[in-house]
């Protein structure tokens, strides 16, 4: 946690968008999206046990150069570029 001065990684971009050093799973919004399909189903009369059980097969890296920076740490350039957004 930033706030102790130590690296940690995240499995959600919110706590990196709060100032976590790196976070790497599954994009939430995303998740919520598909919740409102499965609702709308379910709604309109489709039996909840009828309905597939789904898991996001893209999981998303957020790095925050802010905190690296704080933290005195050095990245990657290989890992800058594979991550799926960058905050400056």
């Amino acid at each position: 946690m930033a706030a102790h001065r130590q690296p940690a990684i995240y499995g959600y971009r919110e706590h990196v968008d709060d100032g976590g050093l790196i976070s790497y799973g599954v994009d939430l919004g995303w998740c919520f999206r598909r919740a409102v399909t499965f609702v709308h189903k379910i709604l309109h009369g489709t039996a909840p046990g009828d309905l597939p059980v789904e898991f996001p097969t893209k999981l998303v890296m957020v790095i925050n150069l802010k905190t690296v920076k704080e933290l005195g740490l050095t990245m990657p350039p290989t890992l800058l570029f594979q991550a799926d957004e960058v905050i400056r």
